[in-house]
């Protein structure tokens, strides 16, 4: 990917109604937020491990860029303890079996591996998302009949 492809992007996302973009292919990663003040933009090529920070079209090719950059990120976001089950796929999640059923799980319940946490709905298809740890959970992430993506955090177990 060529610094034009990448104004291109930023370009494209910037128009659109879109608050995050994430791009990862080959050996290229970007990463786009409207959600703060500063629109934001940071690619990383994963060959050569050159990253470049990209900030309201300026184009930082130092490392001490990339550090002050990434030192914000960390600072204000707390680290959880515990795993976190992703989504596996782009769906509605439900967190009961039925409409009026009482939720799977609820926070501080126990959970063994196999048991059902939700279910996601994707092409009319219900999937059961289950655990792949024991543990108690600690927080839930998503609200019940929320869309959700790939990957996205749905659970944290500790």
């Amino acid at each position: 990917m060529d610094f034009n492809q990448v104004k291109e992007l930023l370009h494209l996302v910037d128009q659109s109604s879109l608050k995050e973009f994430h791009l990862q292919m080959d050996n290229v990663m970007v990463q786009m937020s409207k959600n703060s003040s500063a629109s934001q933009l940071i690619t990383k090529d994963t060959k050569t491990e050159a990253t470049k920070p990209v900030e309201n079209g300026t184009v930082y090719s130092n490392e001490s860029s990339y550090q002050s950059v990434t030192e914000t990120v960390t600072e204000n976001a707390p680290v959880a303890a515990g795993e976190e089950i992703l989504s596996p796929i782009v769906g509605v999640v439900y967190l009961s079996p039925e409409p009026g059923k009482p939720e799977f799980k609820k926070v501080g319940d126990s959970i063994k591996v196999g048991e059902t946490l939700c279910i996601v709905e994707a092409m009319k298809v219900m999937n059961e998302i289950k655990s792949e740890i024991d543990g108690t959970i600690a927080e839930i992430l998503i609200e019940d009949s929320q869309v959700v993506e790939y990957n996205q955090p749905l659970f944290r177990i500790v």
